[in-house]
C-alpha cells in the first residue's frame, strides 16, 4: 500500500492531496461566515488494485481459468494536529467478494521513539503480515501456510492499542508492543498480547509497517522476532531480510521466516500446533528495458500442522518473472506455483499473470 498511511508522510505528494483538499475548500466556502474557520492540514487520498489471470490444474479434477480482482483498496489519511493523525483504509477482498474496514487508526506520533496507535490495524507480528499483499515481494503471498497465521479480524488486522518506536544509530532497533481484542479475532474473550523487536544492521526502516523489498533503494540486513500470547497459547515468528544494492542499479534479496503457532492461529482448523519455514531469493536486473526492469524470484516453503488425530504437511514452490515499472505503484508479475500435501487436500499447480497499480 504505497499510499497507506502506515508509511512516512514523505511518500505523499501534493497532487495526491488534491481530492481531499478540494473537498475541504468546498466546505470552507459554503460554511456560514459567522462561524470560526479552522484550517486543517492536507488530507491524502489514494487507492490500489491487484488483479490477475490464473490457470489452475488440480490433481484429479478439471482445470480452471479465472480473471480475478484480488484486492481493491482506498486509503485516506490526514492530520488533526502536527502530532495527532488519522488513518482510514478499506479493502475489497476478491476471495470473499466483500468490502471491509482495513485500518481505522488514531495515531499519536510524538517522536520516532514514542508513538501510540489505537483502533484497528496490524498487530506486532511477522514481517510478512506487516507488509501485506501490496508490499510483498512475491505475488502469491500467504499461500504457504506459514506467513500471517495469527488470528485476526480481517486481513491480519485486529482492534487494539500499541506502542512503537525506532532507536539507535549504528545498529537500529525497532520495538512495538500492544494489547488486542481476542473475542473479535478468535472468539476467546481474553486479550491478545503482541510484541515485536527488530534489528537493522545496515540501513534503517522507518515507521511501523514494513516492505518485502525496497528494489535496491536500501542495503538491508534485518532480523526480527515477534510473539502473540492469549490464555497461555502462543504464536511466535522469526524473520530475516537481506537486500544488497548492486552496481548499475540492480539488487539481490534473500527473505526467510520461521513460524510456530502453538494453539494460537495457524492454518489447519483445530490444529494443536502449526509450524514451518520458507526462503525466498530474487535478482533485479540493473538495465532498464522500456519503462521498467525485469526481476526473477524463487521461493520454497515447508509447513506442518498437527491436529488431535492427524497431521498435514504442505510443500510450496513458487517462481516469479516480474516487470517492475514503478516499484509497488506499477508492476506486472507472472507466476508459477506448485503446492503439494501429504493428505486431505489435492495437489495442484497454477500459473498466471498479475497486475498491481497504486496512486
Amino acid at each position: 500500500m504505497s499510499r497507506r498511511c502506515v508509511r512516512n508522510e514523505r511518500l505523499f505528494t501534493a497532487r495526491r492531496c488534491a481530492p481531499g483538499s478540494l473537498l475541504l475548500l468546498g466546505c470552507f466556502l459554503l460554511a456560514p461566515q459567522s462561524r470560526a474557520q479552522v484550517a486543517l492540514g492536507p488530507i491524502t487520498v489514494g487507492g490500489g488494485l491487484r488483479t490477475s489471470y490464473v490457470h489452475s490444474e488440480p490433481d484429479g479434477a478439471n482445470s480452471t481459468d479465472q480473471f480475478l480482482a484480488n484486492d481493491v483498496r482506498l486509503y485516506v489519511n490526514g492530520p488533526v494536529t502536527d502530532k495527532i493523525k488519522f488513518m482510514f483504509n478499506t479493502d475489497y477482498d476478491g476471495a470473499t467478494d466483500h468490502v471491509a474496514v482495513l485500518d481505522a487508526v488514531a495515531r499519536f506520533e510524538f517522536s520516532s521513539k514514542f508513538n501510540i496507535w489505537a483502533g484497528r490495524f496490524l498487530e506486532p507480528s511477522d514481517r510478512a503480515n506487516l507488509y501485506g499483499p501490496f508490499y510483498a515481494h512475491n505475488w502469491n503471498v500467504y499461500t504457504d501456510a506459514i506467513q500471517n497465521g495469527q488470528p485476526s479480524v480481517f486481513q491480519g488486522r485486529d482492534n487494539g492499542v500499541a506502542y512503537w518506536g525506532d532507536f539507535g544509530k549504528k545498529v537500529k532497533m525497532k520495538v512495538s508492543a500492544g494489547a488486542f481484542d481476542g473475542r473479535s479475532a478468535d472468539g476467546n474473550p481474553d486479550v491478545i498480547g503482541a510484541a515485536r523487536v527488530q534489528l537493522d544492521f545496515w540501513d534503517a526502516e522507518d515507521g511501523y509497517y514494513l516492505n518485502g523489498t525496497y528494489y535496491g533503494d536500501k542495503n538491508l540486513l534485518a532480523i526480527g522476532g515477534a510473539a502473540q500470547i492469549q490464555s497461555g497459547k502462543t504464536a511466535t515468528t522469526v524473520d530475516f531480510l537481506l537486500e544488497k544494492k548492486l552496481s548499475g542499479a540492480g539488487a539481490f534479496t534473500i527473505e526467510s521466516e520461521y513460524a510456530s503457532y502453538n494453539g494460537l492461529g495457524g492454518y489447519l482448523p483445530g490444529a494443536a500446533k502449526s509450524q514451518g519455514a520458507y526462503v525466498l531469493g530474487s535478482y533485479l536486473f540493473p538495465k532498464p528495458v522500456g519503462v521498467g526492469k525485469f526481476e526473477i524470484l524463487g521461493k520454497y516453503a515447508y509447513a506442518g500442522s498437527m491436529g488431535q488425530s492427524l497431521s498435514v504437511n504442505q510443500k510450496t514452490t513458487e517462481a516469479n518473472f516480474n516487470y517492475v515499472i514503478k516499484q509497488f505503484n506499477a508492476r506486472i508479475m507472472s507466476f508459477y506455483q506448485d503446492t503439494r500435501y501429504n493428505r486431505l487436500t489435492p495437489n495442484y499447480w497454477h500459473a498466471g499473470i498479475g497486475l498491481q497499480v497504486q496512486i
